[in-house]
């Protein structure tokens, strides 16, 4: 199984000057339930932002120019590569954009938090796709200041 965990704003931004535009209690929640015990991949730039190996899980960062390894950390080319070192693991990719653009090929379910915000000079946004690809169920939503919708797309035919 490939997934994409993914949060956007109303119009698509899922980054600006580096960071993710928003902090919203309880948003990162489904983050952990899903990938703990999993594998989780994710380029460069997110993971010197995250600074570290996540716990809990294997972590795989794609990158052409830096080697990160260490316990359950290890560095590849690319999505394709880091979906076969995983083996029959569940895989889950948490961005950035290049990287849930390569991916998308292969994923079979994303989960994407939908939130109710518009930001302003975004300068990264989630790639586009072909919503008739996917069965879409619609989840919970919650949020105090900033509100958000947990929306899942799994994928029809592969």
């Amino acid at each position: 199984m490939v997934g994409i965990i993914a949060a956007r704003s109303i119009n698509n931004v899922i980054g600006k000057d580096g960071k993710i535009p928003w902090k919203i209690k309880g948003e990162q929640a489904q983050f952990k339930e899903l990938t703990i015990g999993n594998v989780v991949v994710m380029g460069r730039r997110s993971f010197e932002e995250i600074g570290r190996a996540l716990p809990n899980r294997k972590t795989i960062v794609v990158s052409n120019n830096k080697v990160f390894e260490g316990e359950n950390l290890a560095t590849v080319g690319s999505v394709k590569e880091a979906i076969d070192l995983a083996g029959d693991e569940k895989v889950f990719i948490a961005g950035g954009y290049g990287l849930y653009k390569e991916a998308m090929p292969y994923v079979d379910v994303m989960y994407i938090t939908e939130v109710k915000t518009y930001i302003e000079n975004g300068d990264v946004f989630f790639p586009d796709f072909n919503k008739e690809d996917f069965d879409v169920e619609i989840g919970e939503s919650a949020g105090d200041d900033i509100e958000f919708t947990r929306v899942i797309y799994r994928r029809r035919n592969k």
